[in-house]
């Protein structure tokens, strides 16, 4: 025990000596163990402890509350993406090509490390996307990928809040706030019901946005590696690094979701119905349909609402 305090305040004197004075007595910002014990509280949560107290419960509903949580986080990230772009990058201030974290006390750059700390609260409020599935039973939902991606991110963040609050990493929170403007106003329109249910075809390319959105956070990162520039190369490979697990995590995912059901139909010899009419081997079936309003929220673009559920009615042969 006596170990473990000493390996602490060691680390702790690492984060007072070389940590931003401006954010050290922020909200959670002193120590990285609170934020570490939440994540992994919210990961007991989410996986243990949520289940077993909705094992015997019937599912919530939460419809008003799920358009609620959704507007609420379109309005979070639209405010979010504007203070990033109005602090440096879409005024001009902010170089693409080398950006150093600026330690002054200038206004613009106040604002900036203001708005890191939002971001990296808004990772706290991305949980209840998980905890909404856990209260609706949609267990299967609480993927891998979800979990890492929600328990993660907030840990993630707590560091560049506190050693690089602005400069080159803050391109990584400009993107994927843009990201959730679109990805929580998908779910808002798909929690409004199955009357909107046709203008949410395009879920498949909001899984596409967030590969892409990883893969330009890879670049970014990854080209200060090959010129000079004055900012942190451990936080160079932080980020990069959790872009190309988030890469791969995602690209799997839309595997799954996107190429193998297309390829598992191919190879059967099922082709997709049409009005009401499916082809198997040769064999016409007529297909009767139960369609359910059962439309549930994530937190990245990594689900999907439940579509329409099929069942096929007995062969007039029968």
């Amino acid at each position: 025990m006596t170990g473990v305090l000493k390996l602490y305040d060691n680390f702790q004197s690492i984060f007072d000596k070389y940590g931003d004075v401006r954010t050290k007595g922020w909200f959670l910002m002193s120590s990285p163990l609170p934020t570490l014990m939440i994540c992994l509280s919210y990961v007991y949560i989410v996986k243990v402890l949520g289940p077993r107290l909705m094992a015997n419960r019937k599912p919530f509903e939460l419809r008003r509350t799920l358009i609620m949580y959704n507007l609420f986080q379109v309005i979070f990230s639209t405010w979010l993406f504007y203070e990033l772009s109005m602090s440096g990058w879409l005024t001009g201030r902010y170089s693409l090509r080398c950006e150093p974290v600026d330690y002054s006390q200038h206004p613009t750059t106040l604002r900036m490390v203001n708005v890191c700390w939002w971001y990296y609260f808004s990772k706290f409020t991305e949980f209840f996307d998980t905890f909404f599935f856990v209260l609706r039973k949609k267990t299967r939902h609480i993927s891998t990928l979800h979990v890492i991606h929600h328990g993660v991110m907030p840990m993630s963040v707590w560091f560049g809040v506190r050693f690089t609050p602005g400069g080159h990493s803050t391109f990584f929170g400009l993107l994927n706030t843009f990201v959730h403007i679109i990805m929580y106003s998908y779910y808002l329109l798909a929690a409004l019901g199955p009357q909107i249910q046709k203008y949410l075809w395009w879920k498949k390319y909001l899984t596409t946005l967030q590969i892409i959105q990883f893969i330009a956070i890879m670049v970014h990162a990854f080209q200060l590696l090959f010129i000079d520039c004055n900012y942190p190369r451990a936080f160079v490979w932080w980020i990069g690094m959790h872009a190309v697990m988030f890469f791969f995590l995602f690209k799997e995912f839309y595997n799954e979701q996107y190429n193998k059901p297309r390829k598992m139909k191919v190879e059967s010899g099922t082709k997709e119905p049409c009005n009401g009419v499916s082809q198997t081997n040769g064999e016409v079936k007529k297909n009767s349909y139960s369609k359910q309003s059962d439309y549930y929220v994530n937190g990245d673009g990594i689900s999907r609402p439940d579509l329409v559920q099929r069942t096929v009615s007995a062969s007039a042969n029968n």
